[in-house]
């Protein structure tokens, strides 16, 4: 790992980083993250039982949008030319949790850990925000980078 902060300056200003010299690659992010809430919460989204609507398919979507606008959001992250962006939420009924998982990909010369991992917070406040009515306790918790690919540092993998 290293010990150098790239989005600061000599002077300790904030600054962009420059990425023109680095060689276009693929690259992959897989964040996950998950909310949980009460086991009644769990069976009204099980049942799409909410006058909001679909939670899973709308937050889906929304962190599709969570991705693409992660530079709007994040003031020194890159706009990047996404050429895939996947999120996948899934319901553990045994741990009354949504589980939230983005992949985003493109080729160019930066990563997509920022876009991935927006993808998973925006998810996860769109089912809370579908779901804080009938559930004051919701919890977001593990948003983590789990994969990364491409550019100079190549594969990483989290720890399980």
């Amino acid at each position: 790992m290293s010990s150098e902060l790239t989005h600061f300056d000599g002077a300790g200003n904030a600054v962009m980083v420059d990425v023109s010299a680095k060689d276009e690659t693929e690259r992959v992010a897989i964040a996950q993250g998950k909310v949980l809430m009460a086991p009644a919460t769990m069976a009204l989204i099980q049942s799409r039982g909410l006058k909001k609507g679909d939670v899973l398919a709308v937050a889906q979507l929304a962190g599709i949008m969570g991705a693409k606008r992660a530079p709007d959001l994040i003031p020194l992250c890159h706009p990047l030319a996404l050429t895939s962006v996947k999120v996948e939420l899934a319901l553990d009924t045994e741990n009354n949790a949504v589980l939230i998982e983005a992949l985003c990909k493109l080729k160019g010369r930066t990563g997509v850990e920022m876009e991935a991992l927006t993808a998973v917070s925006v998810a996860a406040l769109t089912v809370y925000d579908m779901v804080k009515a009938v559930d004051k306790g919701l919890r977001i918790t593990d948003i983590r980078l789990i994969h990364k690919s491409g550019g100079k540092s190549g594969t990483w993998e989290a720890s399980p």
